[in-house]
């Protein structure tokens, strides 16, 4: 498949936090950084998708996690640091 992208778009974006929220129609990943001495952090770019979408974007991480894993060993998640993925069902914020 051909993809465009804009003009401006080409470098991403960083994050570095991600906080997703769900309805029953769709569900928004909200992509965060968070800096230091900063007080809170900035949304650096939010997602909606469908429930379907959003489960198939689920099995592609799956799918390429493991085949990073595969090539270069396991991804050490520092189980003594604070998650940066925020679970599911998390209170909805006011925007």
């Amino acid at each position: 498949m051909k993809i465009d992208i804009q003009q401006g778009m080409e470098d991403g974006v960083y994050s570095n936090l991600a906080l997703i929220t769900h309805s029953s129609a769709e569900f928004v990943l909200d992509f965060l950084r968070v800096l230091p001495g900063k007080p809170q952090p900035k949304v650096a770019s939010r997602v909606v998708m469908a429930p379907e979408h959003a489960k198939r974007l689920m099995m592609a991480l799956r799918e390429n996690v493991s085949k990073y894993e595969d090539a270069f060993g396991p991804i050490d998640l520092h189980q003594n640091q604070q998650r940066t993925i925020a679970p599911f069902n998390i209170p909805k914020g006011e925007a």
